[in-house]
């Protein structure tokens, strides 16, 4: 069913598939809010000094460059084959095109959307009825000014998962004192050579995980160890290695080949022993904050024990906050958190991120109309989202909102990399 214009459009969460969405519906004519409980692309930023693996021109959109180009005839693209690090992306891309004209009126910085429900409906309301479409969306919104409602008539939520982390112990469940500890825990993506160098320079770290994240920090961390004699690292994997492999899988013919070469020089590392000591088919069962700083750690599985580290760092993924729905009509997979429709068709193309298939807007569409969960969230607690897929996402989702199967505002503007 057909969103008229000027119809209202919340966008949660102002990163990159954010400000793409309410460019887009900009665009189209209808009235945009964006909600960002922090800064432009917050989450981006925490991880800013690490290079991407997917180009320029994976990364930016035909409409996006057309905006930008509009807004400033000097403007020019970034090399399409460059790798940029997560802080280019902010500042060359997103933040301009945050204040590009059609977007900058809608911004609601500083603005945490805290709840999503119906107006006058419980989540039990109305089931299969077309007539729950009916009443708005009320939004519960937090600022320094306190909290309010507000409204809506279509809900598309970017708000992705970095920031709300899995657990470290053993099958998913938080390690016994991890929860009182969390705040001493390092999850995400420090700046181990510049401003959080202090932090790791000759200290024993224990970094937790098999992915791309931990063999990032592990990098650092070893380059860390060669001007800081003194560093030591602890590299924790809860799987076995393949035959001939270490921590990560390596893909024949990889095409994107910064994902090559972190994997390469990750496995390189944990085989060579020295300053990187790397322990597979291993969790934490327990950790204890010392007297004076750091952690007593004990280890199950494999290589069983008790360590004592200074800092952790728990590259364990990432998962969707779903409170904010919790009061829709939301369809989820029982495996990944993410919508159900998209998950299944995931499940089914396997793990690469290059391997996803384009699922179309049918994938997209939950019991609950007008309320779209699109970005690195649509995942739910898988990890390989390319932006070039939210942008598909966004296009497949306003050919439903606008109710024109095949509009495509993408293919309407040339690119400047052809």
């Amino acid at each position: 069913m057909a969103v008229d214009t000027p119809a209202r459009i919340a966008v949660l969460g102002a990163g990159p598939i954010g400000i793409e969405a309410a460019l887009y519906g900009r665009y189209l004519g209808y009235d945009v809010d964006v909600y960002e409980r922090g800064p432009l692309a917050a989450n981006v930023q925490q991880w800013g000094h690490v290079r991407m693996f997917s180009p320029w021109r994976w990364n930016v959109s035909t409409l996006g460059l057309a905006a930008l180009a509009a807004q400033d005839p000097a403007w020019r693209p970034p090399e399409p084959d460059r790798l940029p690090t997560g802080q280019e992306l902010v500042e060359r891309y997103l933040v301009p095109l945050a204040h590009s004209d059609l977007v900058v009126d809608s911004l609601r910085l500083g603005t945490e959307v805290l709840a999503v429900g119906r107006e006058g409906l419980l989540k039990g309301d109305l089931v299969a009825d077309e007539a729950r479409s009916e009443p708005s969306f009320r939004l519960l919104v937090g600022d320094r000014q306190g909290e309010r409602y507000t409204t809506a008539d279509v809900v598309l939520d970017c708000t992705g998962t970095f920031g709300n982390h899995n657990w470290l112990g053993t099958g998913g469940l938080p390690a016994l004192g991890e929860l009182a500890a969390a705040s001493q825990i390092e999850y995400g993506l420090p700046d181990i050579a510049g401003a959080d160098r202090a932090r790791y320079a000759n200290r024993r770290v224990l970094v937790i995980g098999g992915g791309h994240s931990a063999a990032t920090n592990v990098l650092a961390l070893a380059s860390l160890a060669e001007e800081e004699p003194h560093t030591r690292v602890l590299w924790v994997v809860r799987r076995a290695f393949s035959a001939g492999q270490g921590p990560l899988a390596l893909l024949e013919h990889d095409p994107l080949a910064e994902r090559e070469r972190l994997a390469r020089e990750a496995n390189r590392l944990a085989a060579g022993g020295g300053k990187i000591e790397c322990l597979p088919q291993t969790s934490v069962r327990s950790l204890i904050p010392r007297g004076g700083g750091g952690f007593v750690v004990s280890l199950e599985g494999a290589h069983a024990g008790e360590r004592e580290v200074d800092e952790i760092i728990a590259n364990v993924g990432w998962r969707p906050d779903r409170r904010i729905y919790e009061e829709l009509q939301v369809h989820e997979c029982y495996a990944t958190g993410g919508p159900m429709k998209l998950a299944a068709a995931l499940l089914a193309a396997g793990g690469d991120c290059l391997a996803q298939p384009a699922v179309g807007a049918e994938a997209l569409l939950q019991p609950e109309m007008d309320y779209y969960i699109l970005g690195a969230k649509s995942y739910g607690r898988r990890s390989p989202f390319l932006l070039r897929t939210g942008h598909q996402q966004i296009r497949d989702v306003f050919s439903i909102i606008f109710d024109r199967p095949g509009l495509d505002l993408y293919a309407t503007h040339r690119s400047p990399y052809e």
